[in-house]
């Protein structure tokens, strides 16, 4: 069974920094893409990050780039996000998703991830 587990998530004043974690198990997921997604209350779900699966190529939605950085570590399954100078618009929950390919073109669509985490709870004060 296909698991992924996210963790990192919490509670940090505007201005902080999380550093997400997703870890995958029942297969491997080495040498495919995947992504960070976040859904804040009464949102729809919207892309943040995505990685390529030779961890070489990353994308981010333009309100992340400098402050946010999407990396992976293939030998042990993990997908990282650590995000820094967060800001009250970053409270959501934010899920990993992992793709079947290498490269997803439409990378930021979640509709081509099909492999999902329950999320965890990012909230920013300000």
């Amino acid at each position: 069974q296909v698991q992924l587990v996210e963790s990192g998530g919490g509670l940090v004043q505007a201005g902080g920094s999380l550093r997400l974690s997703c870890a995958a198990s029942g297969r491997t997921f080495n040498g495919y893409a995947m992504g960070w997604f976040r859904q804040a209350p009464g949102k729809e779900r919207e892309f943040v990050a995505a990685i390529r699966g030779s961890g070489i190529t990353t994308y981010y939605t333009d309100s992340v780039k400098g402050r946010f950085t999407i990396s992976r570590d293939n030998a042990k399954n993990l997908l990282y996000l650590p995000m820094n100078s967060l800001e009250p618009e970053a409270t959501a929950v934010y899920s990993c998703a992992a793709a079947t390919a290498e490269y997803v073109f439409a990378y930021s669509r979640s509709s081509y991830y099909p492999y999902w985490g329950q999320g965890t709870q990012v909230t920013v004060s300000s």
